[in-house]
């Protein structure tokens, strides 16, 4: 595996434990509703965060700080600033991308549980810090039997040219979901003990002389293995883009970051972003026929880049030209 000076790897978890607090202990004390005003400020400032980290990452290994991007023939290994900062970015903008199929479904949990707004955030802040480990694990699993195994490539563009596909494919999707989500609330609650009512922001609660969770927690698990599962398309898509880990996890862990603003933002409009399936589909095929290809053809990070905001732009505005014509 690709060697990154530990030193490096605690600079950026110092940075990431900073905001988190920052996020919870100082800018979300209470519990509050979040007006679409404040979560598009909060989304523009963590946009900012990471693209500031984008700069401390042209600096590490443009001048090599720890040792950092020094050449030693290592296939896929980054040596140069600019090529570092464009595929983080790339990659920052994938899992911003294919994360906000993951936010609808959010949206669909919170709705079917009655979680209230202003108890949504509480549920979202702990489910990205398990997200974060959880893909930290994934994407050191996937970098390591991709450096060991380059055949998984075709492995895994295959698997994504597959879920481009299906996303694309008329299902009834609300129906499946809901069938799922009560299998899975059936199956935790013979494991847990659940209490009856929500209470609050708490996970905890003492009921009838008894420790039990409350379904605020029941919900954290079911969002945590919600993301797990979209996590298993994400990831193999931004191992496309690179290999190099600390570059594959800071631009993932800061598109995380600035998901639960950007939950808030395009939760009321989830009806009004009609052909983002279409877009993400398209992301997934071109990133999985890249991956397939890899040995024949060689993809620009700039190519990919464009392509990925191309798509979006494109489902973006098509969405806005059929609401317009279409109003609900």
């Amino acid at each position: 595996m690709l060697q990154v000076n530990i030193w490096v790897w605690l600079i950026a978890l110092g940075i990431v434990i900073s905001l988190l607090v920052l996020d919870l202990g100082v800018l979300n004390r209470k519990a509050h509703r979040v007006s679409l005003r404040e979560a598009a400020g909060m989304t523009a400032i963590w946009v900012g965060f990471g693209l500031a980290f984008a700069v401390l990452v042209y600096f590490i290994y443009e001048k090599h700080w720890f040792g950092v991007g020094v050449p030693q023939g290592i296939p896929g290994e980054v040596t140069d600033g600019w090529k570092a900062v464009s595929l983080y970015i790339t990659g920052y903008l994938l899992e911003e991308s294919l994360s906000i199929d993951n936010l609808f479904v959010f949206a669909m949990l919170f709705s079917s549980f009655r979680v209230l707004p202003e108890h949504q955030h509480r549920v979202l802040f702990w489910g990205i810090i398990g997200a974060i480990i959880t893909r930290s694990a994934m994407i050191f699993g996937g970098v390591w039997l991709l450096q060991r195994f380059e055949w998984l490539f075709y492995v895994f563009g295959a698997y994504l040219v597959l879920t481009g596909i299906k996303m694309v494919i008329p299902k009834k999707e609300e129906e499946q979901h809901a069938q799922g989500e009560n299998w899975l609330v059936r199956q935790l609650g013979k494991i847990l003990p659940i209490a009856p009512e929500f209470s609050g922001t708490r996970f905890v609660v003492r009921f009838d002389g008894k420790r039990m969770f409350t379904k605020l927690f029941l919900v954290l698990i079911v969002v945590e293995l919600t993301d797990v599962m979209f996590a298993l398309d994400s990831v193999p898509a931004v191992l496309a883009i690179t290999t190099d880990p600390f570059i594959v996890l800071t631009s993932n862990v800061f598109a995380i970051l600035g998901l639960r603003s950007l939950y808030f933002v395009i939760a009321g409009a989830m009806d009004k972003f009609h052909y983002l399936s279409h877009a993400l589909s398209a992301i997934l095929v071109f990133i999985g026929f890249k991956m397939i290809a890899y040995d024949f053809v060689h993809v620009p990070t700039l190519l990919s880049l464009g392509v990925i905001l191309t798509f979006v732009a494109a489902a973006i505005i098509a969405s806005a030209i059929r609401v317009k014509k279409k109003p609900a």
